[in-house]
């Protein structure tokens, strides 16, 4: 597989703090790979940091020229807007002509199933429909490369069934999805591959199935299988 991008030996300080010790990793084109751990692990610092919104302190980030990414935050940011100018405003900050802006919004809506509500003023949205809105902004990137920060975390059970099966879909269409996540069935099903962090240090990098696997976990990380046995909140 293609590395997308990578990491060596990288440091991340935050006010005077390592949010993140000697991280190396490498993303490849196609992996679906779920970031877990502890509140203040440095899941949101990683994601930032591979998204190009947080700059290493040391060590260096590699990434495949031209790669065209995107990311998800778990309070997605919303303009005073319809749904569908959300997504052309996006479109059109990044160059593209307000008419095309427009006319891939409406494709991008109804990708995540909101063409019905495009007239909708954006910040009206239910949770889940502001997430699916999000999505869509993400989607009419078309990026090679997706980062979620928590993307279901705050919505009910129906709204984050929805926003994971776009999640499935997405991958399934070749697109390769980073994201951070409390919701260990949630990674069950969609991640091929599962990053435990620990205090801003990597503590396991997994197959999904090895990390759920009772017999192989302790003997990777004691850390990592007290996490997946709810004995580290």
């Amino acid at each position: 597989m293609t590395a997308l991008l990578s990491l060596d030996r990288v440091r991340v300080d935050l006010g005077g703090v390592t949010a993140l010790h000697g991280i190396n990793l490498a993303v490849a084109a196609g992996e679906r790979v779920a970031l877990v751990g502890a509140n203040g692990s440095g899941k949101s610092t990683l994601l930032r940091l591979l998204h190009g919104l947080v700059r290493p302190t040391a060590g260096r980030l590699q990434a495949r020229a031209g790669l065209r990414q995107a990311m998800v935050f778990q309070r997605p940011f919303m303009w005073r807007a319809s749904a569908r100018h959300n997504v052309a405003l996006g479109l059109w900050l990044r160059g593209t002509r307000w008419g095309e802006a427009r006319e891939r919004s409406m494709q991008a809506l109804a990708r995540v199933g909101l063409q019905a509500l495009a007239q909708r003023s954006a910040p009206t949205l239910s949770g889940g429909q502001q997430q699916r809105l999000a999505l869509a902004r993400a989607w009419s990137l078309q990026p090679e490369l997706l980062f979620l920060d928590e993307p279901t975390a705050s919505l009910d059970p129906h709204a984050k069934r929805e926003v994971e099966q776009l999640m499935a879909d997405f991958a399934a269409s070749g697109m390769t999805l980073v994201f951070a996540s409390h919701n260990l069935g949630q990674v069950k099903r969609l991640a091929s591959r599962v990053i435990y962090l620990e205090q801003g240090r990597v503590l396991a990098d997994l197959p999904v199935e090895e990390f759920f696997d009772r017999t192989l976990l302790p003997a990777t990380s004691r850390a990592a299988d007290l996490f997946v046995r709810g004995e580290v909140t």
